[in-house]
């Protein structure tokens, strides 16, 4: 039988720690910096995009109510609206 190996695939190692009893990070070199704030932006069509279904939603939940929409009354001009009333507020959270 072989003599289990102290180091190598599978065998997990402690780390030495500091004073503090934190261990230290070891240096990679697959570090990717944050964007920094001031940097990230929204796209230009974002804001309109945001607008238009803002304000599309809403169009067409009172055009259903006024039956002014093809097809009289409909639950799926109702829930169509109200989809779009949703998108636009999840986009507007998300809008730098």
């Amino acid at each position: 039988m072989a003599a289990k190996a102290s180091t190598g695939p599978g065998r997990a190692q402690r780390k030495k720690s500091d004073a503090k009893g934190a261990a230290p990070a070891p240096p990679s070199g697959r570090y990717t910096r944050p964007v920094p704030k001031s940097v990230r932006r929204s796209a230009r069509w974002f804001g309109p995009t945001v607008l238009l279904l803002l304000i599309g939603g809403v169009a067409v939940v009172v055009l259903n109510y006024l039956t002014l929409l093809p097809g009289s009354v409909s639950v799926w001009y109702l829930v169509g609206g109200i989809v779009a009333l949703f998108t636009g507020f999840l986009m507007a959270t998300r809008y730098r």
